[in-house]
C-alpha cells in the first residue's frame, strides 16, 4: 500500500499532462477564422440541359440517344441538372441509368402528361427541402394554362435545396420559355422575376433553362439581367470553354456564332469559377439537339 501511495503523485501528474495534450490537440483542430468560410462556399457543378423529347424516329431517336446521355452525365458529373423537354418515361430512363440522382418534376399538362422542367440532383450532396411549380400565364396557379398566344404550355419548377456538405441553402429554378412568341418570352421572364421576388428570400437563387432567346441580344435577357438582378454565369465566369459554340445545333456540326439560348443565371451570393458548353458526342451521336451548359458555382460567395 505504501508503494502505491508513493506512485500516486506521479500518476496525477501524468493524467494532468495527458489532459493538457488532449486540450491542445482539440485547439489545433479548431478551424481558423477563414476555414469555416471556405467550407460554406464549396463549389457545385450545375447544368442546364434541353434533353429533346423522346422521339422514336431515327437517326436521333431516344433509344439511340439514351446511352449517350447517360455517358455524358457520368463523364461530366454535375451535382444538379435543370432539364427541359423530357417526358415521363424518358426521365425514368435517365433515373434508372444514373441511380446517383433523384429528380423532381411535374408534366406541364399535369401529372405525368406533357414535357417536364425536371430537376435532377445528386442525392449524396443535395437535400430538397421544398419545391413548387407555376405556369407562365396570367393564371400561374392554373395547371396547363397558356394565355399569351403561345401554342405550347410553358412552366417553371423550383426547388429549395440544402447542400449536405456546407449546410448552405439556395433556390434552384428551371424553365423553358416559348420558341415562337417574343411576347410570351418577355412576359414569362417578367413573371419569373415577380414570383421570385414574392418569395421574399435572401437565399441565393440559380435560374437555368432554355430561354429561346440569344443572350445579350434579346429583351428577355435584359428583363432578367436588368430589373431581375440576375448575372449570367457564362459571362461572369473566370474561365470559359467552348466560348463561341452555339448552344442549339439541331444534331448538326457545331456552329461557332456564339448564340447562347441556354443560360445559367444567378442572384445573390454566387460566384462562377468556370463555365462550359459541352459538345460531347459518341460515334457521331449527340445526346440532344442542344448542347448542355455547365458552370461551377460557389454558392454563398459574393461575386
Amino acid at each position: 500500500m505504501k508503494f502505491h501511495r508513493r506512485l500516486l503523485p506521479y500518476l496525477m501528474l501524468m493524467l494532468c499532462l495527458l489532459r493538457a495534450a488532449s486540450i491542445a490537440h482539440a485547439q489545433n483542430q479548431t478551424p481558423a477564422p477563414g476555414q469555416n468560410q471556405v467550407q460554406k462556399i464549396a463549389s457545385l457543378r450545375i447544368m442546364t440541359f434541353n434533353l429533346r423529347f423522346a422521339s422514336p424516329k431515327p437517326p436521333n431517336s431516344w433509344p439511340q440517344r439514351r446511352p449517350v446521355t447517360s455517358d455524358l452525365l457520368r463523364l461530366t458529373a454535375p451535382d444538379l441538372v435543370g432539364t427541359q423537354e423530357g417526358v415521363y418515361h424518358q426521365l425514368q430512363d435517365i433515373a434508372r441509368d444514373r441511380p446517383e440522382y433523384d429528380w423532381i418534376g411535374l408534366g406541364r399538362d399535369g401529372g405525368s402528361r406533357g414535357e417536364f422542367m425536371a430537376v435532377f440532383y445528386r442525392k449524396e450532396r443535395l437535400e430538397p427541402l421544398e419545391f413548387n411549380h407555376f405556369w407562365l400565364s396570367d393564371t400561374p396557379e392554373v395547371m396547363g394554362s397558356s394565355t399569351w398566344g403561345n401554342t405550347n404550355v410553358r412552366m417553371v419548377t423550383w426547388v429549395k435545396f440544402r447542400d449536405r456538405q456546407t449546410e448552405q441553402q439556395f433556390l434552384f429554378v428551371n424553365t423553358h420559355l416559348d420558341h415562337q412568341s417574343q411576347v410570351a418570352r418577355e412576359k414569362g421572364a417578367a413573371l419569373i422575376v415577380q414570383r421570385l421576388n414574392a418569395l421574399n428570400t435572401e437565399l441565393p437563387i440559380v435560374l437555368v433553362g432554355d430561354f429561346n432567346a440569344i443572350a445579350k441580344a434579346n429583351k428577355t435577357y435584359d428583363i432578367l439581367t436588368g430589373a431581375g438582378g440576375f448575372t449570367d454565369a457564362w459571362y461572369s465566369a473566370r474561365e470559359r470553354r467552348g466560348k463561341n459554340v452555339a448552344t442549339f445545333h439541331g444534331y448538326n456540326t457545331p456552329v461557332n456564332n456564339g448564340a447562347h439560348i441556354d443560360w445559367i443565371l444567378s442572384r445573390g451570393k454566387v460566384t462562377a469559377d468556370n463555365a462550359e458548353i459541352i459538345t460531347y458526342a459518341r460515334d457521331g451521336q449527340y445526346p440532344s439537339d442542344h448542347f448542355p451548359v455547365m458552370a461551377t458555382l460557389r454558392i454563398g460567395a459574393a461575386q
